[in-house]
């Protein structure tokens, strides 16, 4: 049943936006009465919070089963990946991502923002330290990660939301450049 429920807000999250979404039609697209819903969440917030977890984890999860076992790649490669894979995960549901986006840091203070953020990082950092030989030395391997982790992140979102008119495979690529070149130690 918690799950129907959340299901159910992530699709009224996504159809009507937070300030559209209420318990009444969460719990007609769950398909139970609002006295039902009440028994497992108090409130809108509470249901809105869980479904953007869970995007984020499912998000979290996609992209770290996308760089599994890419770590001996060049680091071309894996930057495309990864950012593709951001990609690939983050355009699932476009109503959803601009949800997350737009009502998400004001309803946990940006908690669930952050935790996904800690964990990609984490994955980065791996990433980094196997490589560190080949990135610039001037730079800490932690901030080089809260860079890039936010920057990737940041554009990958803009786009998706704003559609500009580059290309999906040209917009990747000139990513993955800003990235390496940021990574790369001088000549």
């Amino acid at each position: 049943m918690v799950e129907n429920i959340i299901g159910a807000g992530r699709q009224v999250l996504a159809e009507y936006g937070y300030e559209g979404a209420s318990t009444s039609r969460i719990a007609a697209e769950a398909g139970i009465s609002p006295g039902s819903l009440y028994q497992y969440f108090p409130h809108k917030d509470a249901i809105v919070l869980a479904a953007l977890e869970r995007y984020s984890d499912t998000l979290v999860s996609h992209v770290t089963t996308r760089m599994s076992g890419q770590f001996a790649q060049p680091a071309p490669v894996i930057v495309r990946t990864t950012v593709a894979a951001l990609l690939d995960g983050l355009d699932v549901e476009p109503p959803l991502l601009r949800a997350v986006v737009e009502d998400g840091p004001r309803l946990d203070d940006g908690r669930t923002l952050r935790a996904f953020e800690q964990r990609i990082g984490e994955l980065v950092l791996a990433y980094l330290t196997t490589r560190r030989q080949d990135l610039r030395p001037d730079t800490p391997l932690d901030t080089a990660v809260w860079m890039l982790v936010r920057t990737v992140e940041h554009l990958t979102v803009r786009y998706l939301l704003d559609r500009p008119p580059i290309p999906r495979d040209r917009f990747t690529e000139e990513l993955t450049r800003l990235v390496l070149n940021y990574l790369r130690p001088p000549p």
